[in-house]
């Protein structure tokens, strides 16, 4: 898997390690473990999936873009299946992620509970929640990165405003089906001004994400597309 990565373009030898380190078939059903590897998105129940290999490692890669390695705090929205906030916890030790689906959510936590048990220290650094993800996580704030894995039509205000000036966000951003991984780079003039900017990291291909959705109360109801 490593190296056909490297040979699709992914370049960051930072991202590679922890590809190779990370044991990918422990994130998928165990019926489909022999599947872990190869390059396709798998279902993980609850109408989820853990996307490709090389969809997550260009997300990471364009994400630490700049970054100096050990000293960023990341956000990532959309849990699932725990595999990219695992690679996460390799690249740093600071990582928060939020799961809307609770059921989902508490069987990853347990699942890195019982691999950090079995020597994974390095998903210690991992500090977990079942939240709507559109809010953010307001008292963590500011990040230096934030990743999202579900699509929506807009770059939710919360998300934005959590990130650090001179920070980065990949996100998925279009209607239903047919978005476009788009990189937000949030930076802050002399004066004090705060512009983005927005830069299409497949050059306009359509990469289809699970529904960015959306709680009320204590139940998923809809999706946050305006």
């Amino acid at each position: 898997m490593v190296q056909r990565l490297s040979q699709q373009g992914i370049a960051d030898s930072k991202v590679l390690a922890a590809m190779e380190a990370v044991p990918r078939h422990l994130f998928v059903e165990p019926g489909l473990a022999s599947q872990a590897y190869i390059d396709a998105s798998l279902p993980i129940g609850y109408h989820q999936t853990i996307s490709q290999p090389y969809i997550v490692a260009r997300m990471i890669e364009v994400m630490r873009d700049g970054i100096d390695g050990q000293m960023s705090r990341v956000l990532e929205i959309g849990t699932g299946s725990g595999y990219q906030s695992a690679l996460l916890g390799h690249l740093t030790d600071k990582v928060w992620t939020i799961e809307i689906i609770k059921p989902l959510a508490d069987r990853t936590r347990a699942l890195y509970d019982k691999l950090i048990e079995k020597g994974y220290t390095e998903y210690k650094h991992i500090k977990s929640k079942a939240a709507d993800g559109y809010y953010g996580w307001e008292e963590a704030a500011p990040f230096d990165k934030i990743i999202v894995t579900c699509g929506i039509d807009h770059v939710p205000p919360p998300l934005l405003q959590q990130l650090k000036a001179g920070g980065l966000m990949v996100i998925p951003v279009g209607p239903p089906g047919a978005q476009r991984v788009l990189k937000v780079a949030k930076t802050q003039g002399a004066d004090g001004s705060i512009t983005t900017s927005r830069e299409d990291i497949y050059g306009g291909k359509i990469v289809p994400f699970v529904p960015f959705t959306k709680l009320e109360g204590d139940k998923i109801v809809g999706t946050h597309n305006r």
